[in-house]
Parts: structure tokens; C-alpha cells; sequence
């Protein structure tokens, strides 16, 4: 029996149905004109999202994760210094990836579910290579001001994680000065795991390793198949593209965009604040901070005396109803709450609201 799971933890979340569809058309080569021209469009649609005209806009054929890799491993060079803002899980795997491609990690902390100090981000050194940082912590609910790093970055290249903003919140990286950026289709863009959105500015790319370690994730090998070479008549082979899923990510680009981007963000924007709203009316306490928080994925405090694992193992059987425990530290503390995509809806804002009332009447 096929359960279809409602997923409302950090993600994924349930795709568009576009996307899902698109996922059973028939397989093309991925060096089939038709399919070309698929992907050509789906990285002009990228661009739109990521608020960029950066030519080296493309999906990248893996998850978000090596979209961190490729942010790096393109960029760092042996003794660089990289400031990193950390206020959770993933500014820490950024410390960790950098320092993995030899970078001088300098590392700002930060409590997790507060934003990212801005002034003590950008004076944590006097002129690094790279300033990194994430724009919506998924581990913490928690927005940071990009466009203030950018700002005040100088002479260094901004890099983003955009993984869990893209798609669901306001995201321009030219305007904001974002040099480097990766993401993740999984989330806000309502499309299964798989792909990694990933944009990388001419200053960055004429910075960049002529010969990075990642032979898979060299930007410059990338270019000549997807990315810059989009529209050209001559493509270098360089991988098999994973055809289905650049499919299934066009469908969902066209679904968004047909929406209208800011729609979108409006519509994540309104469920993420009925949401939060419904949780407090139970007497329930957010964990990010005021102001800061993110609307398509709440952190909320697991009650004193409540078990958060049995609650979400009861959603999860009784309602086929997916939260996602806490991160670190605030592994059973904290819920994660998703409102992602097709998810960010008020009738699916009510559903959660009653499956978590009904869950802590019984557990």
C-alpha cells in the first residue's frame, strides 16, 4: 500500500504536481537538442529566482550539499581566509568544507535561532577572500540580512546558502551582491531532491581554481556543457545529466514563475504568519527570534514533559503526517515545521495545527 505523506518537516516537502508529472514523460538523452533546449530554459528560469544574470546560473546533478562543495571547492584556494557567520547546523558545515579546501577559517558564532551579526561578521577580519554565510538557517528558522553583507564585503566574495530561501522568500543576488550562491530544489521550489541550483558571479568565476579538487564539481569542465554554454551550438560532453529531474525542475520553475515570483513569496509569507500565529493561540513558544523568523519553516519549543519523538512518530502513523525533530544541541527541543511549495497553503496550515493539537491531547 502507497501512503502519501504530508510532509511538513525542513524538508522536502510534497512537489508541485507539475513537477511530479513532469517526472514520468518520456526520457530524452542528455545531449538530445529537445533536452538541451529543456535545460537552457530551466536555467533562464533559474536565474529569475536567484534575482541574477549571471551566464554560470545552472542546475548542478546532485543535492544542495555538493552545491556547498561546489561554492567552495571552486573558490578557496590553499591559505585563503574565509569568514564564516555561524547561528547553526549549516554555517558549521560550511567551517567545515572550506577548511576541507585549505582555507584560514575564521569563524563568527552566533546563538542559534538569532540572525547573523552583520558588523561583527564583516570586521571579523581585516580582508578575507570569502565571507560565507547562510541566508535561511533550516536548522534554526532564522532569516539574515544578505544584502547588508554584501554591502559592506569590500574587496571579498559573498557566499550564500540559499537552499531553504530560494523560491519561498525575497532573493536577489545581484542586488545584494551575492558573488557565489548555492540552493537546493527540495524545498521552496516544490521539486524533488536531486538538483542543486547554483549561480556564481564573473568576478568569482575569474577568481576562481583553475583545477579544483572535485574533478565532478569543476565549474570550468561544467561550462562548456551547461551554464555559459547555454544557447551555443557546441557542447563538450561532460556528465550524464540527470534528464528527469532537470524535467521535473523545469516544470516546477514554469509553475512558480507563471504564479509570479513575489505571489509566491506572499503566499509563503501569509501561511508561515497564520501558522505561527495558530501555534502561539495553543500556548505553544517559537524558537527563532522575533522579527528574524522565517515563514516557510517555523522552529517552535517542544512543551515541558512532552516526548518530541513519540509526538512525531504519532503524526507520523496516525496522520501519514511528517515535523522534523530539532538540530544540534536542540535535537529534542525543538520541532521543525515546513510550509514549502504546494505546502504553503491555509488549509494545509489548519491540517498541521489539528494533527499537533490532536497529537498533544494523546501522546
Amino acid at each position: 500500500m502507497i501512503h502519501e505523506r504530508h510532509l511538513f518537516g525542513p524538508g522536502p516537502c510534497n512537489p508541485y504536481p507539475e513537477a511530479t508529472l513532469a517526472l514520468a514523460a518520456p526520457l530524452m538523452g542528455h545531449l538530445d537538442p529537445a533536452f538541451l533546449a529543456v535545460m537552457d530554459e530551466t536555467c533562464a528560469m533559474l536565474r529569475q529566482v536567484w534575482g541574477t544574470d549571471n551566464a554560470r546560473t545552472l542546475p548542478l546533478s546532485a543535492t544542495g550539499s555538493a552545491g556547498m562543495e561546489a561554492a567552495f571547492v571552486n573558490t578557496v584556494h590553499p591559505g585563503d581566509v574565509v569568514v564564516v557567520a555561524v547561528n547553526g547546523l549549516f554555517g558549521q558545515r560550511m567551517c567545515d568544507v572550506a577548511a576541507r579546501c585549505g582555507a584560514e577559517v575564521v569563524a563568527v558564532e552566533h546563538e542559534w535561532g538569532q540572525p547573523v551579526d552583520v558588523e561583527r561578521v564583516l570586521a571579523a577580519h581585516p580582508a578575507p577572500a570569502i565571507i560565507a554565510a547562510v541566508h535561511a538557517e533550516t536548522s534554526t528558522g532564522a532569516r539574515s540580512d544578505i544584502a547588508a553583507l554584501g554591502a559592506g564585503k569590500g574587496d571579498a566574495l559573498l557566499l550564500v546558502d540559499a537552499v531553504t530561501s530560494i523560491g519561498g522568500i525575497e532573493l536577489r543576488a545581484d542586488g545584494w551582491g551575492v558573488d557565489i550562491g548555492y540552493a537546493g530544489t527540495q524545498k521552496c521550489l516544490g521539486v524533488a531532491p536531486g538538483l542543486a541550483p547554483f549561480t556564481i558571479s564573473d568576478r568569482a568565476f575569474a577568481r576562481r581554481v583553475e583545477k579544483p579538487r572535485s574533478w565532478y564539481l569543476d565549474l570550468g569542465l561544467l561550462g562548456g556543457y551547461v551554464g555559459e554554454a547555454s544557447g551555443s551550438g557546441g557542447r563538450t560532453y561532460h556528465h550524464t545529466a540527470p534528464v528527469a529531474m532537470v524535467a521535473s525542475l523545469h516544470a516546477g520553475l514554469t509553475r512558480i514563475l507563471d504564479e509570479g515570483l513575489e505571489a509566491v513569496w506572499e503566499r509563503h509569507e501569509a501561511a508561515g504568519r497564520q501558522l505561527q500565529e495558530g501555534l502561539q493561540e495553543m500556548g505553544l513558544e517559537l524558537f527563532a527570534a522575533e522579527g528574524h523568523r522565517l515563514p516557510e519553516l517555523t522552529t517552535v519549543k517542544v512543551p515541558d514533559g512532552v516526548d518530541s519523538a513519540a509526538v512525531r512518530r504519532y503524526l507520523l502513523e496516525t496522520h501519514d503526517l511528517e515535523i522534523g525533530a530539532g538540530a544540534g544541541a536542540h535535537a529534542s527541543s525543538v520541532w521543525r515545521i515546513g510550509l514549502m511549495g504546494p505546502n504553503a497553503r491555509p488549509d494545509r496550515v489548519l491540517l498541521v495545527l489539528a494533527a499537533l493539537r490532536d497529537a498533544l491531547g494523546r501522546v
